[in-house]
């Protein structure tokens, strides 16, 4: 059984449209507080990385889940210019960032944790992070007021969505499409690899 350590809908949408119904158990992170707490410095993959960790441990800590299962924690955020953006939570905020990224690229950075619970212990430990090369458009004026007024922007990783409305304003991507949307499948299936576990082995496994 697979354990999604996450309140995210579309990192579900994921994994059940390959295959997979996910157990969905929400950590109680502060994100924040986890990324003040790395060395002064670090790289951006390996703050989503350690995010990503936090996410899936605090949901192991907490011991609501199978004792024999999978559990998966991701964390994605935006990298513009050299600095990671998160949610923006606030209208000028996201209006703020699209005022950078309109017409440019940016990497969409999704980490990846993947912790193998047997007997309710954690047996192994894989973690790694995708990067996907997003180019976005131009909105104009009008469309990106409409944009945010859906709220659609304010909860989600640099601003943006490519499989909601967002999805206007992309004009490609290079890399995976899964990993911008928040959970990529090529890397999860090689992480689940490291830790013993096939993409087989979870298809079609009942939720309960």
């Amino acid at each position: 059984m697979l354990v999604l350590g996450s309140a995210s809908p579309a990192r579900r949408e994921v994994l059940r449209s390959a295959g997979i119904d996910p157990v969905v158990r929400v950590s109680d992170v502060d994100e924040d507080a986890v990324a003040a707490a790395l060395p002064a410095g670090s790289a951006p993959e390996v703050v989503v990385v350690e995010l990503a960790r936090a996410k899936a441990e605090s949901v192991a800590a907490a011991g609501d889940i199978p004792a024999d299962c999978v559990l998966v924690g991701c964390d994605s955020m935006l990298l513009v210019d050299g600095v990671l953006q998160g949610k923006p939570r606030t209208p000028e905020v996201a209006r703020a960032r699209w005022a950078e990224m309109a017409g440019r690229s940016a990497d969409l950075l999704t980490g990846h944790c993947v912790l193998r619970i047997q007997d309710g212990a954690v047996a192994a430990v894989a973690v790694d992070c995708s990067s996907t090369t997003v180019h976005f458009a131009a909105p104009d004026p009008a469309e990106l007021d409409a944009y945010i007024a859906t709220g659609e922007p304010l909860q989600v990783a640099g601003a943006f969505t490519l499989d909601g409305m967002g999805g206007w304003f992309v004009d490609r991507i290079e890399g995976d499409p899964s990993s911008v949307i928040g959970i990529g499948l090529p890397l999860l299936r090689r992480l689940l690899g490291d830790v013993g576990v096939t993409v087989a082995q979870l298809w079609g496994h009942p939720t309960r």
